[in-house]
């Protein structure tokens, strides 16, 4: 008697998983993109920094008028360059202290993973627990708000930012800015703003082509 033919059958777990793990790569992909073009748009147009440390352009302002003016005129000239001065504070701080910096990349992670990027149709399963999508935002602004205001990394980046930004208002005040001129075709948009509102807005545009956009 001969044997009946055997049915093919094939594993859909494989697929599925892979079919998931591809939704929200396209938007990663995007936001990385965007955000590494936007990165190097405001890099382009950063001053030489034998400019910026002109010791023949340096003396000490008349007046706090006098200095306030100073800055004001200095930070449009320079200020993607006193940007990354600022991030660069900002990252020693953070390399001078490797617990907080392992605490900001796995709640940035977080956010990345669980929600911007984590496929709609995929739900947050932990130790045999569903998270709505609900939860999860909930748990992780929860623990944002933790990590930033209750715990040594908030007073972390406090300092780090305040000596950054102490850092630029010091050359901006004794920077003399009379040889200073910008760009006739320089948007006036362009540096800090520009560059923290085009990463917000990559991040948005990226997080809201995935499914995750349907969330609630």
């Amino acid at each position: 008697m001969a044997n009946p033919p055997t049915l093919p059958i094939s594993d859909h777990s494989g697929g599925g998983s892979q079919s998931q793990q591809t939704v929200s790569t396209p938007a990663f992909r995007t936001f990385l993109s965007r955000l590494s073009s936007s990165v190097r748009q405001s890099l382009s147009q950063r001053r030489p920094w034998l400019e910026l440390v002109d010791r023949s352009a340096i003396s000490r302002p008349e007046s706090l008028t006098d200095a306030y003016s100073r800055i004001r005129r200095n930070l449009p000239y320079f200020k993607v360059n006193y940007v990354t001065i600022v991030s660069l504070v900002l990252a020693l701080s953070l390399l001078s202290h490797p617990f907080s910096l392992l605490v900001l990349l796995c709640l940035f992670g977080a956010w990345i993973f669980l929600y911007l990027f984590r496929p709609s149709d995929q739900p947050l399963v932990i130790l045999g627990r569903t998270f709505s999508d609900r939860e999860t935002l909930g748990v992780l602004v929860i623990l944002t708000i933790v990590v930033v205001f209750l715990t040594s990394v908030g007073s972390l980046l406090t300092s780090a930012l305040m000596i950054g930004f102490g850092i630029v208002c010091l050359h901006g005040a004794f920077r003399v800015p009379e040889d200073l001129f910008l760009d006739d075709q320089e948007p006036a948009n362009t540096g800090l703003l520009s560059f923290l509102s085009g990463a917000a807005t990559s991040a948005a545009v990226a997080a809201a082509s995935t499914p995750a956009s349907g969330r609630v």
